[in-house]
């Protein structure tokens, strides 16, 4: 249902967040005991285009648990800090640093909200600010977001960001082979789905959402206003889950509609840089 943004949408998600992160950590969709036995959750796509961290700083804005953060550290990156607006979510990345014998200094954790992560955030700049999928659905404000993102860029550094594809939030849930959303609708999504994705029979209290589509476009936009350039666009006919009901897990890991059925973007990556 789409709606004009509440007043109360901020403390909303941090509700279901926060009730979330327990039934996350004790998932096999997380899968923490692997993790903490070496599994690298970071997508092949992400690597490759991020390229290597050895030696350098990354900033993850809203990490969730902290996972695809420390995997950055394991991968070298001299210093990651991770930043989300659930308190729970943050506690948990902090204890999971320690299980790997990550220092403070080597792998910090921060509770703020992302639009005030310059101030709350122990460095002014850091080499890489990344950001995963399933972030921006979050934010109702796109230009301060990138913004905010972008005054983190230090010189010489970039921006990478993975996320879901608006195209599919504008598909049939069944098929996803029809139109049925608006690509362009710029008010916010209420929904009362219990449960998560990690676990759809979790019982769960706090069941309201809301949520924001952002064309690419406007994200492009946004990122290229703020003085970084943008090195690519890609997209991506693979997702990280069975968004719709006609794909199919491959070997890899990734859902992709089948091949006798045309193909739509539904994930995209970007590289914005500082010179």
């Amino acid at each position: 249902m789409y709606s004009s943004t509440p007043a109360d949408w901020r403390e909303t998600n941090r509700s279901r967040w926060d009730e979330r992160v327990p039934i996350h950590a004790a998932s096999d969709f997380y899968g923490l005991d692997a993790f903490r036995a070496g599994k690298d959750v970071l997508r092949d796509f992400e690597v490759a285009e991020v390229g290597d961290v050895t030696g350098r700083s990354l900033l993850h804005l809203q990490c969730h648990i902290g996972l695809d953060t420390l995997s950055w550290a394991r991968r070298g990156a001299s210093r990651v800090v991770g930043l989300d607006f659930s308190e729970p979510a943050v506690d948990v990345a902090r204890s999971l640093a320690g299980d790997l014998g990550l220092t403070p200094e080597r792998a910090a954790f921060v509770a703020a909200d992302v639009y005030d992560a310059a101030e709350a955030v122990p460095d002014t700049a850091y080499d890489i600010v990344y950001t995963g999928c399933g972030a921006l659905n979050w934010l109702p404000d796109l230009t301060r977001w990138a913004e905010t993102a972008a005054s983190l860029v230090a010189p010489g550094g970039f921006l990478y960001l993975a996320e879901f594809h608006p195209l599919t939030d504008v598909l049939d849930d069944e098929t996803g082979s029809r139109v049925v959303h608006d690509y362009f609708a710029a008010d916010a999504w209420l929904d009362e789905t219990p449960g998560t994705y990690a676990d759809f029979e979790a019982p769960t209290v706090h069941n309201r959402s809301v949520e924001w589509q952002h064309p690419v476009g406007a994200v492009v936009s946004a990122l290229a206003a703020t003085g970084l350039r943008v090195e690519f666009l890609h997209e991506h006919d693979a997702s990280l889950f069975a968004r719709f009901a006609t794909l199919v897990r491959h070997e890899d890991g990734y859902y992709r509609f089948p091949p006798q059925r045309a193909r739509v973007p539904l994930m995209y990556s970007l590289k914005a840089t500082r010179s």
